[in-house]
């Protein structure tokens, strides 16, 4: 099993490792979309008993991450293009209005992080460090949320959108279209910091809608990681 065995936090439960480290090699694509997992073999290579194994698997299957077929067994899920569509509606909808609230006001001590992750997102583009560029992309999103105090409103988000990051990081980590993501985030700092409400609102409906056009070529490419379905993006 070609995962990566990521450190236990000295207050977390064995519960909570066990999903932490499940989740972070599904969303890495380390444990890849279709593959087996057995409750026995994790329990193992974590040093673990199998009961909490077995708790984060029904996590994960609520996250619609895992598939737990009785007398089967259990597999990542496959990315479902309806369930991407979905979160991309929800990320559009939302992220609209808060872009909106960021360009009329903003916190300064926010606005120079996002300034600062910029300067690292260009870095990681020199250095060809794509997932990392796909953490910061994360982290610029999440900042803007918080500076417009709707940290909850992001987490929520990030509950359904599974899927959808999946398939960020399949197309930022074979280092698809990264400048021109890096060009989209640049414009939406501008715009908050230069209050250009018409500029954040352009900026963010082309910059999430990109997925659409991403999403053709990477089925092509994996369409073993998808689950085979009649369903566009919309």
């Amino acid at each position: 099993m070609d995962v990566s065995v990521i450190d236990r936090n000295p207050q977390e439960s064995t519960r909570e490792y066990v999903y932490r480290f499940l989740k972070f090699n599904i969303m890495e694509l380390k444990l890849i979309p279709g593959s087996a997992l057995s409750e026995k073999d994790i329990a193992l290579l974590l040093g673990v008993s199998r009961t909490p194994v077995r708790e984060a698997f029904i996590q994960l299957s609520q996250e619609y991450l895992l598939d737990i077929l009785p007398q089967k067994g259990t597999y990542v899920s496959l990315i479902d293009i309806e369930n991407v569509e979905e979160s991309k509606f929800l990320r559009e909808t939302v992220e609209k209005a808060v872009i909106e609230i960021a360009c009329v006001q903003f916190p300064s001590d926010k606005l120079f992080e996002l300034q600062s992750n910029i300067a690292l997102q260009e870095l990681c583009i020199k250095e060809k460090n794509y997932l990392k560029f796909y953490e910061l992309d994360e982290a610029m999103h999440r900042t803007i949320f918080v500076g417009c105090k709707k940290t909850r409103i992001w987490s929520m988000i990030q509950q359904m959108n599974t899927h959808y990051n999946r398939v960020r990081i399949l197309n930022i980590a074979g280092g698809y279209d990264v400048p021109p993501v890096l060009k989209q985030h640049q414009e939406l700092v501008q715009a908050i910091k230069e209050k250009d409400v018409d500029l954040g609102v352009k900026t963010i409906h082309r910059h999430l809608n990109k997925v659409k056009f991403d999403i053709q070529d990477l089925y092509r490419d994996y369409v073993g990681y998808f689950k085979q379905t009649q369903a566009t993006l919309r």
